[in-house]
């Protein structure tokens, strides 16, 4: 079988599997126990989303017919998801804090990170500065840092696909490192931290099963996304606060 074969996921398909990637992630970190064979089953599927939609975004930038409705759209998500993301997360209403936010806002910051780089009219080493600063503002979301350079190389290296999928290994083997390291550092069990090494699951979808067609245009499909992130965030943190408790 060749790769033509097996591309047979369009854009609304992929995002529809990330978000029950997402989903499965999300009820891990609300009820299983991260140490459990489980909990790291299902946050390993979940080291699918964030990654995926980060890159997905950078070819969303390059089609988008308007880039203003663009982040005017995730800023306003970004900020409906903050309520929702801090009761969830933090237990208070709304939190002030480093990781305040969630995956929409630091999806925000990634795509001003890009029409920054591909739109402003200034010296390189300018704009070098400027997305090093980016990356500091999305230290207030979720996912920091690593999704806001995965989304930008996958736009500066766009008609360069090799490069592409190497910037994303070295950024994903970044990350790892980073969660590994860090509870070693701190003499914690990083052992709770192997299901990072999910990322791997990103190029294997996105290179071997997307077929980069957009699928539909029915409104559905825009929107379904940006819904379905506070809500279901807010479910989880009812459910935990009426239902478990």
């Amino acid at each position: 079988m060749t790769l033509s074969q097996t591309q047979v996921l369009n854009r609304n398909k992929i995002k529809y599997i990330l978000i029950v990637a997402m989903l499965i992630d999300h009820i891990a970190w609300a009820f299983v126990p991260t140490a459990s064979i489980l909990g790291q089953v299902m946050h390993f599927i979940g080291r699918l989303t964030g990654p995926s939609m980060a890159v997905l975004l950078a070819e969303g930038f390059q089609y988008t017919k308007n880039r203003k409705k663009y982040a005017l759209r995730l800023f306003i998500f970004a900020m409906i998801s903050w309520i929702p993301y801090s009761l969830n997360d933090f237990g208070v209403f709304p939190k002030f804090t480093l990781g305040m936010f969630g995956m929409i806002f630091t999806l925000f910051i990634a795509f001003m990170t890009i029409w920054m780089w591909a739109d402003l009219k200034i010296p390189k080493a300018v704009k070098v500065i400027l997305v090093i600063l980016m990356c500091a503002l999305s230290l207030f979301g979720d996912w920091p840092i690593f999704a806001v350079l995965w989304a930008f190389f996958a736009y500066v290296y766009r008609d360069r696909p090799k490069a592409k999928w190497i910037s994303f290994g070295i950024i994903a083997a970044a990350d790892v490192g980073l969660m590994i390291l860090l509870p070693l550092a701190l003499h914690a069990p990083w052992k709770q931290q192997l299901f990072q090494t999910g990322v791997i699951l990103v190029p294997i979808l996105l290179i071997c099963f997307y077929n980069r067609k957009k699928g539909s245009s029915a409104k559905i499909h825009k929107w379904f996304f940006y819904i379905f992130y506070p809500l279901h965030i807010l479910i989880i943190y009812l459910i935990k606060v009426f239902v478990i408790k």
